[in-house]
């Protein structure tokens, strides 16, 4: 719980840097939150009432605990099932033929599906690695259109159907503003399933794929 309550600041924090609103998704998570903050401040003898005479109060972090550790299962079967691809190329025999060749077939990526958080914590040290002249302006908002954002994004993927590396959506000398509207923009086309996010288990990269 209190890794998620701290992801949820940090999520909250950057948001409040951005300006931004907060995604509804999010509001979920805080509802949530609150409502276990709010059960926990109640008088015990409250709570007990609720509960049937001989049945112990259940504590109310429980629920949430619960989704976090089948969470957590499920991810780790995944990142376990990647691990066991991997031995299974390294260690059981290879067909026969050059080895060149082989290698040269092999995907460079073993990779696992990413989510909000890691995109989040992608943007955030793209964020923080770059330097801003306070004196400079942003660009006109009317000159910005997500869809048009949107779009171009599209056309690169189209280009590169094997997909294109998260820093490479944001090269150049990009504003401020246009770094956020480049990010709003894949965070729709993940919404859209246009798009899907993976991480490669050995460097750390993000790869954006089309769908």
């Amino acid at each position: 719980m209190a890794l998620i309550t701290e992801q949820y600041l940090d999520y909250l924090s950057l948001m409040r840097s951005l300006n931004l609103d907060l995604a509804s998704d999010y509001l979920v998570m805080a509802a949530t939150l609150v409502h276990i903050k709010s059960r926990m401040l109640l008088p015990q003898h409250l709570e007990t009432a609720e509960t049937e005479e001989n049945q112990e109060p259940e504590d109310p972090r429980a629920e949430l605990v619960r989704r976090l550790l089948e969470y957590q299962k499920y991810r780790e079967a995944a990142q376990g099932l990647v691990v066991r691809s991997v031995l299974g190329r390294d260690v059981f025999s290879r067909p026969g033929g050059d080895l060149e060749e082989l290698e040269k077939d092999a995907d460079p990526f073993q990779e696992m599906e990413v989510g909000i958080f890691d995109l989040l914590e992608a943007f955030g040290r793209l964020m923080a690695s770059r330097t801003w002249d306070k004196k400079a302006l942003d660009l006109d908002m009317e000159r910005l259109s997500l869809a048009d954002r949107i779009q171009e994004m599209a056309e690169i993927l189209r280009a590169k159907p094997e997909g294109v590396l998260f820093e490479e959506f944001f090269a150049g000398k990009p504003s401020r503003m246009e770094l956020v509207l480049s990010f709003l923009a894949l965070l729709e086309m993940v919404r859209l399933r246009m798009v899907r996010a993976h991480q490669a288990l050995g460097c750390g990269a993000i790869r954006i794929l089309p769908v």
